[in-house]
């Protein structure tokens, strides 16, 4: 029974995952409900940073169902959490598979750009501009699934290279001694430092835009705010975190800090690049089709999502749709492929709402809110900030946001306020709402369980090609988190 259970983790994992499930009980009856619930997130969090020994579905699902038993929360309570983010979970299902289908055009554009473009700091910032860019338009989620696909298709062709017996290069030598040891830890190296600058590019455009984020929805629906409104009332302080993010990146690539700065080795280059073109050459009238077919697929992906015509998951839903009857993709076996990707972290994010629902049941930031709206109001807004940050870094930015503009609207809009005593307070509201909007989105860059993106990346086939663990993720994050959260803070103390 021990050996099977939690299949190959170390023996180490499966002994502490079983204290913690005796010890809960323990806790439960001796320290009281709201202790052992914050016992249960370090122990959640603790799976999640042990991503790679075991997938974090098991080991924090067995938590979630213990925090169940334990009655501290419900399974309606639960089921409320996964409605009001109905639209992540349709997301994560079809938008991911919906770009599965697209694997090919993307590896055939992004062949190009790893390959033609030499210089990493012109790289490193076309990756963090692009996905800050298509962030603030599209979603984060969606960007870091195209990043991924993108970053498994290089990954899978220069293993297709390095399990073969050719020589692309035509020096004499096989490829796969050309491309073992230290060139092939170079090139995950390589490729996890521009993973990284990609998905802090979706937390830099994220945050600007009613759309960037879940939560933004949520907060401009709240404060009655359009589309150019949002943007408006967020760009004294986005703006400027945006480039201080985009000198960052120079700078981690310039220095060779926290893990950056690795080049990709020439002799992979040359050998990549005549892969590539070779491959070309050898494409058949019905891979062309089949390119342009996804080619203007992205386009009408594009224009749905800058027009929101629909749910994100429901536009991904019609991506399938249109890109596999127009190439010919009708049996059940190869559809069934694009789904294996999304589907278990879609399960890993539904017990996330579980541990969501406990910590709104228990009322764990309750506190926190009371002391920080107890301050001297030119306080309140860095309070919130720094609030909202360090929670979102330990649970999740939706669910933070979430609380916290709920909170507000119940002070500021409460029953029985006229209109006028409304309006008077309307500044600070104001304030401590885009407060919550910048705290929640950019100091959570700093684990991979403060945002949705993030926690994705770390749980994808890619992590564990390149060796992208939770600690070497949150050592990655640092420098950026640091100057994020600092500008943003400066921003709220003397912008707002």
């Amino acid at each position: 029974m021990f050996d099977s259970f939690l299949g190959n983790s170390p023996k180490w994992f499966k002994t502490t995952m079983l204290a913690f499930l005796v010890l809960n009980v323990a806790f439960y009856f001796t320290l009281g409900e709201e202790i052992t619930a914050w016992i249960f997130i370090g122990e959640f969090i603790f799976t999640l940073a042990m991503a790679l020994k075991c997938y974090p579905l098991q080991s924090g699902g067995l938590l979630a169902i213990q925090a169940l038993a334990l009655k501290l929360t419900t399974p309606y309570q639960a089921m409320h959490e996964i409605e009001q983010n109905l639209e992540v979970v349709l997301l994560l299902v079809f938008m991911v598979a919906g770009i599965y289908f697209m694997k090919p055009l993307l590896m055939y554009i992004f062949s190009k750009v790893f390959t033609r473009i030499k210089s990493k700091v012109v790289l490193s910032l076309l990756f963090v501009f692009i996905s800050a860019f298509l962030s603030a338009f599209l979603d984060a989620l969606t960007v870091t699934a195209v990043l991924i696909s993108v970053a498994v298709g290089f990954y899978g062709v220069y293993h297709k290279i390095h399990s073969s017996s050719a020589d692309y290069d035509d020096s004499g030598v096989l490829d796969r001694k050309e491309l073992s040891g230290e060139t092939l830890e170079q090139f995950r190296s390589f490729l996890r430092s521009l993973i990284m600058h990609g998905v802090v590019g979706t937390a830099l455009g994220g945050v600007c835009t009613q759309v960037g984020e879940p939560q933004n929805l949520l907060i401009s629906d709240r404060m009655g705010w359009d589309f150019i409104e949002f943007f408006l009332k967020m760009a004294p302080i986005t703006l400027p975190v945006l480039a201080a993010g985009l000198v960052t990146t120079v700078f981690l690539e310039k220095t060779k800090l926290f893990g950056y700065g690795a080049q990709l080795p020439e002799v992979a280059r040359g050998i990549i690049q005549n892969y590539t073109d070779e491959m070309d050459q050898k494409m058949t009238a019905r891979d062309k089709y089949n390119l342009i077919v996804q080619a203007v697929a992205a386009i009408l992906l594009i224009i749905a999502l800058a027009l929101h015509i629909a749910s994100v998951g429901l536009i991904g839903l019609g991506l399938i749709i249109v890109q596999t009857a127009f190439m010919g993709i009708t049996d059940e076996h190869s559809l069934g492929k694009a789904f294996e990707e999304a589907l278990p972290f879609t399960g890993l994010l539904v017990v996330f709402f579980v541990i969501v629902a406990m910590i709104h049941d228990q009322h764990l930031f309750s506190p926190i809110i009371d002391w920080a709206l107890a301050k001297d109001p030119s306080q309140q807004p860095a309070i919130f900030y720094l609030a909202n940050g360090i929670l979102s870094m330990i649970s999740d930015n939706v669910f933070v946001a979430t609380v916290y503009i709920n909170e507000l609207k119940g002070v500021f809009e409460a029953d029985g306020m006229t209109p006028e005593a409304i309006a008077a307070v309307r500044d600070q509201y104001e304030k401590l709402a885009i407060a919550v909007n910048t705290g929640t989105n950019l100091p959570s860059v700093a684990t991979p369980n403060g945002q949705a993106a993030f926690l994705f990346l770390l749980t994808s086939a890619l992590a564990p090609l390149i060796n992208l663990s939770y600690m070497k993720m949150v050592k990655m994050a640092f420098p950026y988190t640091i100057v994020l959260g600092g500008i943003g803070l400066l921003g709220i103390l003397y912008m707002l």
